[in-house]
């Protein structure tokens, strides 16, 4: 499990281009991404790590590209995961200073979360 902590009033991106490069796939797995991510060097970055990127254009692109709109319905799962991980309070309301407790905490609600499900 591998995940990056960003500043609540900063931009995911950046650490969702750490998190990219941080991984790597050789079986060509698809790797659902929100619009936020939809620029060429993030599509770049993850073909270059192995990954099929799935994310739609955005509505004014210029140059829209196919992707495969069935496996982006699957979106939804993710969602929803990130959901069940925020009935923990303790995530959602993020009352700890500091990183690595908030960590922890983040990594114990996705544990209960397999053992629940």
């Amino acid at each position: 499990m591998i995940f990056h902590l960003s500043a609540g009033q900063k931009h995911d991106a950046p650490q969702g281009r750490k998190l990219i490069e941080s991984i790597y796939s050789d079986n060509n797995h698809y790797l659902l991404m929100d619009r936020a991510y939809e620029d060429d060097k993030i599509r770049t970055l993850a073909v270059q790590q192995g990954f099929i990127p799935v994310v739609p254009p955005k509505k004014n692109c210029k140059e829209p590209w196919d992707y495969d709109k069935e496996i982006y319905k699957r979106r939804n799962e993710i969602e929803r995961y990130f959901l069940r991980i925020k009935r923990f309070r303790k995530v959602f309301t993020r009352y700890d200073k500091l990183d690595v407790i908030y960590s922890s905490v983040v990594s114990l609600s996705m544990i209960f979360d397999a053992i629940l499900m």
